[in-house]
């Protein structure tokens, strides 16, 4: 692991999952709110709904920038696993380029979506609806870089793999 690879890995990545954690916190708090707000205090709450979705979402989009660090998203097993070593890398190669290039696009038409919503509200929470939807272009940015890194990593990993079979 390179020296910007352990960077981004102790800042990035971990106040990413800490920002995720928060984010599933206060979704889960919210949820227990407006339950108790509903059924017990007899007076529902207005945005304890909104405030759940918009974590979730946010929670998703960032859980997904951590799975691809890990390199949990997308596997083709089955085919992995009947391919020879050599194969096998391509393979993953190939699924790493797929997702780059699909993260991309994402990026651009969540940046072209945020846009188009600017002026949107969501009442219950008083926000411009394009904070939510800011969470496809974030995610999906970060996604790219995790999995450029990851991409980064397992390439130097099958090189030193390679020099030790010498």
């Amino acid at each position: 692991m390179n020296a910007l690879t352990r960077l981004l890995d102790s800042t990035l990545f971990r106040l990413i999952s800490i920002i995720a954690q928060l984010f599933l916190v206060s979704a889960v708090c919210a949820s227990f709110y407006q339950v108790i707000a509903r059924f017990i205090l007899q007076e529902p709450s207005d945005w304890s709904e909104g405030w759940t979705r918009t974590a979730m979402i946010w929670l998703v989009l960032l859980g997904v920038v951590l799975a691809c660090r890990q390199g949990a998203m997308l596997k083709v097993e089955m085919l992995h696993s009947l391919l020879k070593d050599p194969w096998q890398r391509r393979l993953e190669h190939l699924v790493m380029l797929i997702m780059a290039v699909f993260f991309g696009l994402m990026t651009w038409i969540g940046v072209l979506m945020t846009y188009r919503v600017r002026f949107q509200t969501i009442p219950s929470l008083g926000i411009s609806i394009s904070w939510i939807y800011a969470a496809i272009p974030v995610g999906m940015a970060l996604a790219l870089l995790a999995v450029i890194v990851h991409w980064a990593n397992a390439r130097k990993e099958s090189q030193e793999e390679d020099l030790t079979l010498l």
